[in-house]
């Protein structure tokens, strides 16, 4: 009897069970996709992050740090990255509190927004007391030493806060920074552009939900912008609510989004009897806008929250659900999966553009594990938060190959030790364009298999592993379902 091919066995059994396992995740998952247990995990599956601010004396708390955990995938520092508590001393710098909300994001896979870099308040009192350009010079310097410290660490910086005044004008807030002179705002976007060219630069206020005096000044202020090339990216709308949110407020959102920038809701709190009615609102707005990346409450539980008395978010004191939880993560789960919708079109690939690759087999993204810039990092499977550690740019070497770069670290996807070996480590490292770092794709269906120029074998997820943390390696090319990718374009 003529004896079987060990690995030609061994493949055509992979194939079927990965195929029946796949046909059972698909059912699964097409009850589920759309059934999210969690704020960020049904954010996550609509291409969008659920996040809350946070500060760094509250991490001690188990029943605070559970919560956080589990249900959100975005971070702000509460105060921990203003100026008063980054550059207490002109020219001393203190790090400690914002770093432990950076590791804590970075040890649990959580994005991580910047909190702010210039604010008329809670300036350290050294700031309060310079103006003209001896204010402008410590400022600019201040923006650049904070978001060079946190460079490739930050999703999105609010660079500059609530720079507006209230009321019918439309026009700037008289303070210290805007007596610097009124190209002040510009020159605090270039320089944070120049400190951190990836991490998306926003413009935050509020009372600016509706379309207003003070949101349409906003937009003019973005409109010159864009029209100038002053680096702007996004516009943040803090949305401290009561009881009702403005009807035209999905529409001022897109209408800045028209603009060309991406909209955020950020720091989220609702009062009143219809609670739980506003926050779902807010929310399917945020849903039907597709370039609002997503939702920041401002604080976890009643008890943290800012407006003592008034129990404006999604927990009671005691950690417990309230109803605008469930009418929150109801208005997520009813929302349209992003996943497979903005995935890149079979045999593209945008050379300008940032994409998550997400396994077949697993639905997990390619990751850089625990946020390393290390040459050796190792390369993982994760759950997809869209963080700057999952964000891939491909890099053209000719003749069909490309780098792959990470947006976190710079490096670009290796075959460790330029091994031929099934199995062998992809790793990242400093971009060098070696063979090693060549990778051709390949189409099929809408989904690409990358194989690697020196070794001529493909990108998988050891063992079609479906845990956070599986492995990638190389191997033969058998087209298996973790040797399969979907590109989904997130920048």
């Amino acid at each position: 009897m003529k004896r079987t091919n060990v690995r030609t066995f061994r493949a055509a059994l992979t194939a079927t069970l990965l195929v029946a396992a796949t046909a059972l995740t698909t059912i699964a998952m097409a009850n589920s996709a759309s059934a999210g247990t969690t704020l960020g995990a049904s954010a996550a599956e609509r291409g969008r992050y659920f996040g809350a601010a946070i500060a760094a004396f509250k991490l001690s708390d188990s029943t605070y740090v559970g919560i956080l955990n589990r249900e959100f995938n975005s971070v702000t520092p509460e105060n921990e990255m203003k100026w008063d508590a980054t550059e207490p001393s002109q020219g001393s710098f203190s790090y400690g509190n914002a770093d432990r909300i950076v590791n804590h994001a970075q040890a649990n896979g959580m994005r991580i927004r910047g909190h702010a870099l210039l604010w008329h308040a809670q300036q350290p009192g050294w700031a309060q007391n310079m103006s003209g350009s001896a204010l402008r010079s410590a400022a600019i310097n201040h923006v650049t030493q904070v978001a060079t410290k946190y460079r490739g660490k930050i999703h999105s910086w609010d660079v500059v806060n609530e720079a507006f005044a209230d009321g019918s004008g439309g026009g700037r807030r008289d303070s210290n920074l805007q007596r610097t002179g009124n190209d002040w705002i510009e020159a605090a976007f270039r320089a944070a552009r120049a400190a951190d060219p990836n991490a998306k630069l926003c413009y935050n206020d509020y009372n600016t939900d509706g379309i207003n005096a003070k949101s349409t000044g906003i937009y003019n202020m973005v409109q010159d912008f864009k029209s100038r090339g002053v680096p702007i990216d996004c516009v943040g709308f803090q949305s401290h609510l009561s009881n009702s949110v403005p009807s035209d407020y999905q529409a001022n959102l897109q209408r800045f989004a028209n603009l060309g920038v991406d909209v955020q809701i950020t720091e989220l709190d609702i009062s009143g009897s219809n609670q739980a009615a506003v926050y779902a609102t807010v929310t399917n707005a945020c849903l039907a806008v597709s370039r609002c990346n997503g939702i920041t409450v401002w604080g976890i539980r009643d008890s943290d929250s800012w407006r003592t008395g008034q129990n404006p978010l999604l927990f009671d004191s005691s950690g417990n659900k309230k109803a605008a939880y469930t009418s929150t993560l109801n208005a997520l789960n009813n929302g349209t999966p992003s996943s497979p919708a903005p995935s890149t079109p079979s045999g593209s690939i945008d050379t300008s553009a940032w994409y998550v690759l997400v396994n077949r087999n697993s639905g997990k993204a390619v990751d850089v594990y625990n946020f390393s810039t290390a040459d050796g990092g190792r390369i993982t499977q994760w759950t997809r938060t869209n963080g700057n550690n999952q964000q891939w740019q491909f890099v053209d070497s000719g003749s069909g190959y490309y780098r792959i770069k990470s947006r976190h670290s710079g490096k670009v996807l290796d075959v460790y030790n330029f091994s031929t070996a099934n199995g062998a480590s992809i790793v990242q490292w400093a971009d060098g364009n070696g063979t090693n770092q060549q990778w051709r794709a390949v189409w099929s269906g809408g989904y690409l298999r990358l194989i690697n120029r020196n070794s001529g074998k493909a990108l998988e997820v050891q063992g079609a592993s479906t845990a956070d943390g599986g492995n990638i390696v190389q191997y033969d090319d058998w087209g298996g379902n973790n040797q399969q990718w979907q590109l989904v374009r997130v920048g």
